[in-house]
């Protein structure tokens, strides 16, 4: 098992990494006027450290927050972008809402999850990779989508989402449809949800194809939205 996949069974974290969160934390707390707003982006730093929201991760989160511990576990069991146990190393979620499913979804996720023998949230032995059954993307233009650590591939098949995974595992360079020219980590993409920047935020077309036809029309129109 990779690095990045072994699970991580903490009682407390190590010193030299409470101190490193903690900086983290105290940054991402200063950008909020009350303190408990900063909870749903500390459990993203939590999980970047250990590739899950930990029972270590949720006492952290209480003790910077003034919060109980019952508080936190209360927040990060009703979202499911915090996970309860460790993820892989690179995090595939298919997308089975209405339009990818009718436009292959429900299939590539049959196919995908035969092949590499692992279910909804499940981790493939090697902590490569891990699967999730996603409810819309926000790309539908584009379906049927994947994603990988939260970053699009548009338009896929079950034969190219098999190519995917085994590139992943593999080691190969990857490159989104759409945003950053790399793929990072599960954890690394938990950190830049947790308001951490990475410096990739310019990168890669953001839009493409079917979402800017509209404006295409607009500005051949001479359209422009009502003025407020």
């Amino acid at each position: 098992m990779s690095e990045e996949g072994k699970a991580t069974v903490n009682t407390g974290y190590a010193p030299e990494v409470r101190a490193r969160l903690e900086r983290d934390a105290k940054e991402i707390i200063g950008r909020y006027p009350k303190t408990r707003s900063a909870l749903l982006p500390l459990l993203h730093l939590v999980q970047s450290e250990d590739g899950y929201v930990s029972d270590a991760g949720h006492e952290f989160c209480a003790e910077m927050l003034g919060l109980s511990k019952a508080e936190v576990v209360g927040v990060s069991t009703f979202y499911t972008m915090y996970k309860r146990r460790p993820m892989g190393r690179y995090h595939v979620g298919v997308c089975i809402n209405t339009l990818c499913a009718v436009m292959g979804g429900d299939q590539i996720w049959d196919e995908l999850s035969e092949y590499v023998g692992v279910g909804h949230d499940e981790v493939t032995p090697d902590g490569e990779i891990s699967l999730e059954r996603l409810e819309c993307n926000a790309a539908c233009d584009f379906a049927p989508v994947v994603m990988v650590n939260w970053e699009f591939f548009d338009d896929q098949t079950p034969e190219s989402a098999k190519r995917l995974v085994d590139d992943l595992r593999r080691g190969e360079e990857v490159t989104p449809t759409r945003g950053p020219n790399r793929l990072c980590t599960f954890k690394e993409a938990s950190r830049v949800l947790a308001g951490l920047y990475d410096g990739q935020a310019g990168e890669g077309p953001p839009a493409a194809g079917a979402s800017l036809e509209g404006l295409k029309v607009a500005k051949a129109n001479g359209w422009k939205a009502p003025e407020q």
